[in-house]
């Protein structure tokens, strides 16, 4: 059974459109405000299926949400939003083992694409646990909590007021402007 996709954004109207994306694709969710109740909600219910975070919010930081998250659960697929694409929160969050880096605005339709690419391989992960629970795997991350089946983050200029960051998929998952 698939577990709920959970957000977590201060900006209630984020939320609102998550809620209405998910529902209408028929996708489980459930909606936090702050990093602080999804972490009391991960201590009774466990890790939800995929987890989509804003970075910036009062409190707990989506960061230091996914430091945690990927200590716990280093297999969860965490993607990362911000209304600020600035180069060293882009690679930050690719170094601490998010999934895909999702700058604001964003297209309703792309983030439901996303979220679904992140289900696909949250389920397969799942099924792979399932499958060798008799056989010892080997660590599916390095000492920095990083996890090895997916590339380096890769930052790549394009003139001096433009930057893409690739992130572990290949595939260019922000394109950012130096302040």
């Amino acid at each position: 059974m698939m577990r709920p996709v959970w957000v977590i954004d201060d900006d209630r109207s984020i939320r609102w459109v998550f809620e209405k994306a998910l529902a209408r694709e028929g996708i489980p969710f459930k909606t936090f405000a702050q990093a602080t109740e999804a972490m009391e909600a991960l201590d009774t219910t466990g890790a939800p299926q995929v987890l989509v975070s804003d970075i910036r919010m009062p409190g707990t930081s989506g960061l230091e949400l996914l430091q945690t998250l990927k200590q716990r659960f280093p297999d969860l697929p965490v993607i990362v939003m911000t209304a600020y694409s600035d180069l060293e929160s882009a690679v930050a969050a690719f170094q601490g083992g998010a999934f895909e880096y999702l700058p604001k605005p964003f297209d309703v339709d792309q983030a439901v694409e996303l979220i679904r690419r992140a289900l696909g391989e949250s389920m397969r992960e799942n099924e792979a646990e399932e499958s060798s629970t008799s056989t010892p795997r080997p660590s599916t991350v390095d000492a920095g909590g990083v996890p090895r089946s997916r590339p380096l983050v890769a930052v790549e200029r394009h003139g001096p007021d433009h930057r893409r960051v690739w992130n572990r998929q290949g595939t260019c998952g922000a394109s950012v402007a130096p302040p």
